[in-house]
Parts: structure tokens; sequence; C-alpha cells
């Protein structure tokens, strides 16, 4: 090391992560850095938590999204800005859905996977159901599986549950053609096979590492591999 650079002072690394966060200073604005952030997460995001993390106030975030929605609607976009009880999300319109399913599904199997298939099938007999009762009745997570659905337009979001404000997955009108019935009251009578709601809610307590109820041990969540649904 020459005497130049031991006169150099050491940048600290940590003084980056210590400097405040200024959407100014972003190309944009503020505007720029909510889109970033929202085109990077799977979830809804609620406007305080993204003002915490952009540093800037709750009330100019809100201001900023709901100016954002109206432009990408004025616009003609083919998705949108929507806000939910869970937060801000960008979504695909609902008219183009079947666009986003056959690129999707292109040059792959049109034959869903068995977890897929378990999925689907508890949300046809279970419908409307969350996704973490979904969860809860297959003992796994079924993010993956469910997003593939819904890509396919198999199922779809419809309504908030009223507890836990999640939302509401159920069946479509193409799932019905493709099971060549009218309604799902005609589907082939195998609810039974299906854990009831009171098993759902001791699998789901399971998931979460905590005990069903008072008298027993830890949850120990059941191995559903070998369902035939």
């Amino acid at each position: 090391m020459s005497e130049q650079e031991r006169a150099r002072p050491q940048e600290d690394p940590e003084d980056h992560r210590a400097k405040p966060l200024n959407p100014a200073d972003f190309p944009g604005g503020l505007d720029a850095c909510l889109e970033a952030v929202l085109m990077a997460v799977d979830q809804p995001q609620q406007a305080q938590d993204l003002a915490c993390a952009l540093q800037a106030g709750a009330a100019e975030v809100e201001s900023c999204l709901e100016g954002l929605s109206h432009r990408l609607e004025r616009e003609g976009h083919g998705f949108q800005l929507r806000r939910s009880a869970r937060g801000w999300r960008f979504a695909t319109l609902p008219v183009y859905q079947p666009v986003v399913a056959a690129f999707a599904t292109q040059g792959q199997s049109a034959h869903l996977s068995q977890a897929a298939l378990e999925a689907l099938a508890i949300i046809a007999y279970r419908q409307p159901i969350t996704r973490a009762q979904v969860a809860g009745i297959r003992g796994v997570n079924s993010d993956g599986v469910i997003r593939s659905l819904l890509v396919r337009g198999l199922v779809r979001e419809e309504g908030l549950d009223p507890e836990s404000r999640a939302a509401l997955l159920v069946t479509t009108g193409l799932f019905l053609e493709l099971m060549g019935v009218d309604s799902v009251d005609e589907l082939p009578s195998l609810a039974p096979f299906l854990p009831d709601e009171g098993t759902a809610v001791q699998e789901m307590a399971a998931l979460r590492g905590v005990r069903p109820d008072q008298g027993s041990g830890p949850g120990v969540v059941p191995d559903h591999g070998q369902r035939q649904v």
C-alpha cells in the first residue's frame, strides 16, 4: 500500500447503511420508488409500511399511490394498482387473464401437478377458502401451487375473509367448463374425504407451532402427501 493510499481515510461500509433514504434522490422521486417496491413484492403492502420503508409521510405515500392508480387507469395499461383491505399491489386486469394464462402455459405440460390437483380439489369443495386454510388442510405451504392455479384461470380471488381479511379463493367458469359441469353442486361427492373445518383449524395451529388446545401437546403437522382428492 502506497503512502497516498495510507493517508486516504478508509470508507466505513456502515456509512451507506446509516445514510437516511430520500426518495427525492432517485429518478422519478417517490412515485418511481413506490413503483419499484411494489413490482418487487408478491404481497399487498400497506401505505404506512411503505412510508416507513421509504422514510416518507404516510399521507404523501397514500396520495402518490392513488395518483398512480388513476394514471395507470387513464393510460390504458394491461395492469392496475389495486387497493384492498390488505394493502396496495399491482395486478393484471381481469380482461387480460386469458392472455397471461396462454403465455404462462406455453410449452408447458397441460397437466397439473399432484400438489396443484390437491389444492384445486380443496378449493373446489371448500370454497370460499383462504390460502392459509388450504395450507392448513394440506399441511404444507401452498402459495406456489395456488399461484399456478390463478395463472391458469382455474381459481380466482373473490372477497375477503371477515375475520382474517385474507383474500378468499373460489373456482372459475373455466374450471366448471373443463370439469363438464354447470355448477360446483354437480361435482362428484368427494367432500367427505376432506377434513372438516375443525381439523383445518388444528392443522393451521400446528403449522404455526402452537397448541391447538390447552390439553394437547405442540401441534405436529400431519403428512397429507398420500391423501387422494
